[in-house]
């Protein structure tokens, strides 16, 4: 294997099934750009990499496809998706269509002991996006947004924004994370949750469609 073909990958142990633990840290290698848009991966050499067989490689590989990550070539292996403009505008507008008229109910005061409970995991994705831990941005981002949108008591909904949000979240995020402009987006959750507390849906919207509306600006300028 040629040096510039090896990713950086980590070891897997035995806590976790190897499926979810291999799944894992495939998605770690995909935030942080060790895995490339457009590159066909071979799982018999991520599993010699992992030091684990083909087997829990490939199968993790077939969740990423199921989630939009990655896609299967025939007798080859995975390669990972490539989003478009056109398909980070689609993926946006669906958001802005389903998460904010959602979020933007749910601002009521007398709830705002709810809100309150979500305000830890908002603090988690600021410390994340300060000391440059992709991972655990994208964890903490992807709890406190389904969470928030649980309030609305639809789980067809959450659903449908879970998937969403896997397929496009994971774009850009190293650049961002090296350029600073990931903070920015982070505590914009923080101000969300007063917006919430204070009962202002109209705020509320405002603030979502921003909020929605920078993560697509920041993929531009990608």
């Amino acid at each position: 294997m040629a040096a510039e073909d090896r990713l950086d990958l980590p070891m897997v142990g035995e806590r976790q099934s190897l499926r979810e633990q291999v799944a894992h840290a495939l998605r770690a290698a995909l935030i942080t750009g060790e895995m490339r848009p457009g590159v066909v991966y071979s799982a018999p050499v991520l599993a010699a990499q992992f030091g684990v067989s083909a087997t829990p490689v490939r199968e993790a590989m077939l969740d990423l496809a199921k989630e939009g990550l990655v896609e299967a070539v025939r007798n080859k292996g995975f390669r990972v998706t490539e989003l478009s403009d056109r398909d980070l505008d689609e993926l946006t507008e669906i958001r802005q269509l389903i998460e904010v008229p959602t979020v933007a109910r749910l601002a009521d005061s007398s709830r705002a002991e709810e809100f309150e409970r979500l305000r830890p995991i908002a603090e988690e994705i600021v410390s994340a996006s300060e000391r440059g831990d992709l991972l655990a941005y994208v964890d903490a981002d992807l709890r406190f947004h389904v969470e928030l949108l649980s309030l609305c008591g639809n789980v067809h909904l959450v659903s449908v924004v879970r998937d969403l949000r896997n397929r496009a979240r994971l774009y850009g995020l190293s650049q961002l994370s090296e350029r600073g402009t990931l903070g920015d987006s982070a505590r914009e959750h923080l101000q969300l949750l007063d917006a919430l507390k204070s009962g202002d849906g109209a705020a509320v919207g405002h603030l979502m469609a921003e909020h929605i509306g920078h993560v697509r600006g920041i993929w531009a300028e990608h």
